[in-house]
């Protein structure tokens, strides 16, 4: 009898600790839920993660890139960088010690990387999470899987990004600030921008706050030579179709409310 009980305690704690966990890592990071269902079809390789940074700002606020946010920074208007993730493959090549490390969240007492500073100060706009240390944790997570060299990571990223802030999808939510926009919106933006079909591969993460659904950002499914010059339009139309799970979602203005 005895042991039964203490076998059933340490189920219950094991579960407790397990959902203690995975409510730290969401907190931090969304990429191994996103990448873990990602998409509905095999051909998609990779994803390109984009925040919405007011909407996510608003889950965050006390984040180094949040209490500094103004109203007339880049990214109050425009899509920044969270990551570029390989399905199914992480870690490559990182040693236990620093992967341990990277997993704490502490991630500015990662390795700092080894980039050009023009590379570097374009970064640090595009990532507004660089001063949280977003950019060392995606390169041990994702970036070790893809590039042998930091630089090309983010370069490939930035070059991805700058299409994505150039389209309509971009433009759609700069002129609905401090408004609600839906699924089949976005969807016809990025057809509009990316060619039909388009907007079957993205999906959107949203959060409540406060009563509201808030648009913290997107998913957008890609295939193809990422190490090549190949344009976002054509690597998404070589994904695979994913569930855009937010059909809804208000696209915040910088500041709190």
């Amino acid at each position: 009898m005895r042991a039964k009980a203490v076998t059933n305690l340490t189920r219950v704690a094991t579960l407790i600790l397990g959902l203690g966990l995975s409510s730290l890592a969401a907190a931090e990071d969304v990429s191994t839920d996103e990448t873990a269902g990602a998409t509905s079809s095999d051909k998609t390789q990779y994803v390109l993660a984009v925040s919405w940074q007011p909407g996510f700002c608003e889950t965050r606020p006390t984040r180094k890139e949040c209490v500094d946010q103004t109203a007339d920074r880049f990214d109050a208007t425009h899509f920044s960088l969270h990551g570029l993730w390989p399905l199914k493959k992480s870690y490559c090549g990182v040693e236990a010690e620093l992967k341990a490390r990277d997993r704490k969240g502490d991630w500015l007492d990662l390795p700092k990387l080894a980039m050009a500073d023009e590379t570097a100060a374009r970064l640090l706009v595009a990532m507004p999470g660089v001063k949280s240390g977003l950019d060392r944790h995606q390169w041990l997570q994702s970036g070790t899987c893809q590039a042998a060299k930091a630089e090309d990571y983010f370069k490939l990223q930035l070059r991805l990004l700058d299409e994505l802030n150039s389209s309509a999808v971009q433009a759609l939510f700069a002129e609905k600030v401090g408004s609600e926009i839906g699924e089949s919106e976005i969807k016809q933006a990025f057809d509009r921008s990316f060619g039909a079909g388009a907007g079957d591969r993205v999906r959107m993460r949203c959060q409540t706050v406060e009563g509201r659904s808030v648009i913290t950002g997107l998913t957008i499914g890609l295939s193809g030579d990422l190490a090549g010059k190949d344009a976002l339009k054509s690597l998404i139309q070589a994904a695979g179709p994913t569930e855009f799970k937010c059909a809804k979602g208000i696209a915040d203005a910088a500041g709190r409310g």
